[in-house]
């Protein structure tokens, strides 16, 4: 029912659809000279509405109305499945949606379907490419003005967003939310093929790439492909050579937050992942992952020229350069090449003369802690090699191997100047004394010069008297 007939005849227009009121700036048409009056302030600019609380501007008392409700905190419009409150019926209507699952708005291009008219409308940029929004700051483009609010806040510097729990701040609100998930211990996504859980749906999105080997993402300057363009960012400086992140204890500096986080640990010692087996402690999880190969027994990688199996690739390629004879790795002292990092660094201790390890039974010093375990084998009589052929114990392997070869026949090693053959390389180079004339021990009695340490034993018996039979060498 209607109060006059000029209101039922307004209503009346529904039902006929007559629009007896059209705008000659744009063509649109409208059922009551009332809407037709509003449309016009949108050409004419015209806001005669305004807040005295902040003095915003606007065309309707209505939106000055809904607007107003910001200040007063009135959400008049409550929903019935949820208890959530909005400010306008609108704001309500959109959000009962998600409880319907009614999304009656289609994109003609690519058909996917949106709650509201606005969030399509938002959408459609994507295919358009419109960005009307631009920051004044540094010129960037933006589909949407609250995207454009957010990235504001980098120039601004604003974070209005807090964690109650540790304090740390956020400039948005959904990145306070992935955050709380930390506290929480929250992981609402999951890998369907594996059942790994993420508390956000981007790193699920990037896990799923390990399983399609989609790498999308790719190097310009060398071509290597990533799962994620932030894997790529990361990569890209080792070309530039950008480490943005340093550590404040020592000074050094890293590619990545990842990697300084990782560095920290040794300043605080912290290792926070230990091997349920052994009880082992490790300061990352991929060290420890590493680890528990030793009592799985997994040896992942292989050489495809022997076949010969590691359980890491760090470890499979260092034994990649025994094939290839690649020696990356030289003394600048003497110029001698290594195909590792680490027997260069053992070696440079002939120069420097560093023996950092020592035995704790007779503190005799070393260069290297696999010489000082060879050593403590000593003290203890401990023999784990043995020959397989007469079941002789050797309390190294490279004794064991040269061992062997007395049953095998082999004698690997050939004077140049004779031809002559010897199972060991030390053997040769006393051998190879005959032909150079080298008598490089001598007698502190007599001064009388010897070939061996063996002959300059027995030698210096003649001295002492001795007449027992030494061990020639």
């Amino acid at each position: 029912m209607f109060y006059t007939s000029d209101h039922l005849k307004v209503h009346q227009r529904i039902h006929t659809g007559d629009k007896p009121y059209h705008c000659d700036q744009c063509g649109k048409m409208f059922t009551t000279s009332s809407n037709f009056k509003v449309h016009q302030r949108i050409h004419t600019g015209d806001k005669p509405y305004h807040c005295d609380q902040c003095g915003k501007m606007f065309n309707t008392s209505h939106h000055l109305k809904v607007h107003q409700r910001i200040h007063t905190g009135d959400k008049p419009y409550h929903c019935d499945q949820c208890g959530k409150m909005f400010n306008t019926r609108g704001d309500l209507k959109i959000h009962q949606r998600i409880h319907t699952g009614d999304k009656p708005y289609g994109c003609d291009q690519c058909g996917k379907m949106f709650r509201s008219s606005r969030y399509l409308k938002i959408h459609k940029r994507i295919h358009t490419g419109d960005k009307p929004y631009h920051c004044d700051q540094c010129g960037k483009m933006f589909n949407t003005s609250g995207y454009l609010k957010i990235h504001q806040r980098i120039h601004t510097g604003e974070k209005p967003y807090g964690c109650e729990l540790c304090g740390k701040m956020f400039n948005t609100s959904h990145h306070l939310k992935v955050h709380q998930r930390i506290h929480t211990g929250d992981k609402p996504y999951h890998c369907d093929q594996c059942g790994k859980m993420f508390n956000t749906r981007g790193d699920l999105k990037i896990h799923q790439r390990i399983h399609t080997g989609d790498k999308p993402y790719g190097c310009d300057q060398c071509g290597k492909m990533f799962r994620s363009s932030r894997f790529l960012k990361v990569h890209q400086r080792i070309h530039t050579g950008d480490k943005p992140y340093h550590c404040d204890q020592c000074g050094k500096m890293f590619h990545s937050r990842g990697d300084l986080k990782v560095h920290q640990r040794i300043h605080t010692g912290d290792k926070p992942y230990h091997c349920d087996q052994c009880g082992k402690m490790f300061n990352t999880s991929h060290l420890l992952k590493i680890h528990q190969r030793i009592h799985t027994g997994d040896k992942p990688y292989h050489c495809d020229q022997c076949g010969k199996m590691f359980n890491t690739s760090d470890y499979l390629k260092i034994h990649q350069r025994i094939h290839t004879g690649v020696k990356p790795y030289h003394c600048d002292q003497c110029g001698k090449m290594f195909n590792t990092s680490h027997h260069l660094k053992v070696h440079q201790r002939i120069h420097t003369g560093d023996k950092p390890y020592h035995c704790d039974q007779c503190g005799k010093k070393f260069n290297s802690s696999s010489n000082l375990k060879i050593h403590q084998r000593i003290h203890t009589g401990d023999k784990p090699y043995h020959c397989d052929q007469c079941g002789k114990m050797f309390n190294r392997s490279d004794y064991l191997k040269i061992h062997q070869r007395i049953h095998t026949g082999d004698k690997p090693y050939h004077c140049d100047q004779c031809g002559k053959k010897f199972n060991t390389s030390s053997n040769l180079k006393i051998h190879q004394r005959i032909h150079t004339g080298v008598k490089p021990y001598h007698c502190d009695q007599c001064g009388k010069m010897l070939t061996t340490s063996g002959h300059l034993k027995l030698h210096q018996r003649i001295h002492t008297g001795d007449k027992s039979l030494p061990h020639l060498t």
